[in-house]
């Protein structure tokens, strides 16, 4: 969610229970599976996709040997086997905040029922295609756990198109197609890079407060347990003990 430093991102789902984070494995075994088929390669290094399902499913912590598996089952898959696409969806929350939704579907009416279902019962509506998707951009975001000098100015060599320092480390904002150029020099460098992904980021946001901050992420925690979802973007500018 925009506003929010991607660590507590990041935390927040490394804290999920057992239960939401089984399924948060599934969504992206399911999003591993489909880059492959799409792709038609196995091979990240030659499968951009399937190179961004990977670095997302490592960054929630999903174990090497289920990624790895998952992979060979796509590539052997048989015909007549689930074939997923990527649909996105857009709507409106509680204070105002506009959400932006990607999913990946072998059904759209009922992944579309079950989006305005959320809706009206949490709150918020279901708006037409382009409603708010001009409101976000889609940006490489690399997390390092380092502020040095050094370690900034071997991203802005490489491609960083913006650098967020916090108490945990840098927050580095790239072009998509820069993403693994500037974590290869970073690595390469020897700083830790803690996640490196392809995600949506708001170029405006809406400050949320009092009882609409619970509604919202009651919203966005209803959508994000639905199957076909994969990701849930938000403009909210949140208080920053949101996530306690």
């Amino acid at each position: 969610m925009a506003g929010h430093s991607k660590w507590a991102q990041i935390k927040r789902k490394k804290g999920a229970n057992d239960k939401k984070r089984s399924a948060m494995y599934s969504k992206h075994i399911r999003a591993i599976q489909a880059a492959v088929r799409s792709g038609g390669s196995g091979d990240p290094a030659g499968n951009l996709s399937l190179k961004n399902a990977i670095a997302a499913a490592k960054t929630d912590t999903v174990p090497a040997d289920n990624i790895e598996n998952a992979i060979k089952r796509a590539v052997g898959a048989a015909e007549g086997a689930a074939e997923y696409k990527e649909v996105t969806y857009e709507g409106y929350g509680p204070g105002g905040t506009a959400i932006f939704i990607e999913t990946l579907t072998d059904n759209v009416n009922r992944t579309v029922a079950d989006i305005r279902a959320v809706f009206n019962k949490r709150g918020g509506s279901l708006g037409n295609s382009g409603s708010v998707a001009w409101q976000f951009e889609k940006k490489g975001v690399l997390l390092v756990r380092d502020t040095s000098e050094r370690a900034q100015e071997t991203a802005i060599e490489h491609g960083a198109e913006d650098i967020q320092e916090s108490e945990d480390g840098l927050e580095i904002s790239t072009a998509p197609n820069d993403l693994y150029a500037v974590q290869d020099a970073l690595a390469g460098a020897g700083f830790e890079v803690e996640s490196a992904q392809v995600t949506m980021i708001a170029t405006n946001t809406v400050a949320v407060g009092g009882d609409d901050v619970r509604k919202l992420l009651t919203v966005i925690d209803a959508l994000e347990e639905l199957d076909d979802v994969q990701n849930v973007y938000s403009n909210a500018d949140l208080p920053d003990d949101s996530d306690d």
